[in-house]
């Protein structure tokens, strides 16, 4: 059936872009996974501490299945913002685990549910949703901040990838060579 294939290829692609953003933090310092790479101050650790969040909203709340452990509510303003960055108290393994924990009680939830099981998102302008929707939408998030997570690691470290086995083994050499044909086609271009 067409919402069993949905649901299942939406979700393994959503597990696979999970662990992706996980290796992001692999041979990393903690002062690494956790500085301001970005004006706004984005990092590796904030990003799975936000992920961590809103998934177990998403899997949670939303279809009446909280997650079990106590996580800032969707609507307490305290939490806007604290969540893209790990506080010095907040160790890597406890936000690697918790987000673990509720990537595990997610994909409870996507199994247990079909496609078309409603929930409500009341922060979403058009409230009333699906799992199919969720599962969309979480896909999409994850993979926005997948990437970002690949550019940051590449600016610490030029490592690029969604997997060990598919990071880049071009060498500095190549890449500064690369980035200057970019940079002079940048400055040639026509305004």
């Amino acid at each position: 059936m067409i919402d069993e294939f949905a649901k299942d290829y939406l979700h393994h692609d959503l597990r696979e872009l999970r662990k992706a953003l996980l290796w992001k933090l692999d041979g990393l310092s903690d002062y690494d996974i956790r500085r301001p790479l970005t004006l706004t101050g984005t990092n590796l650790l904030g990003l799975v501490k936000h992920l961590s969040l809103w998934q177990s909203k998403y899997f949670g709340e939303v279809f009446d299945r909280p997650f079990p452990e106590p996580l800032p509510r969707w609507d307490d303003p305290a939490a806007d913002g604290p969540d893209m960055w790990a506080t010095e108290h907040e160790m890597r393994d406890e936000i690697v685990a918790r987000y673990q924990r509720v990537c595990d009680h997610a994909d409870v939830t996507i199994t247990a549910l079909p496609i078309d099981a409603p929930g409500h998102v009341p922060w979403w302008p058009r409230p009333d949703v699906k799992l199919f929707n969720i599962l969309v939408h979480s896909l999409a998030e994850t993979s926005r901040h997948a990437g970002h997570a690949d550019i940051l690691r590449e600016q610490l470290d030029g490592v690029t990838g969604t997997r060990a086995e598919y990071a880049s083994q071009a060498d500095a050499a190549f890449w500064a060579a690369r980035r200057t044909e970019i940079e002079r086609a940048a400055k040639a271009a026509k305004p």
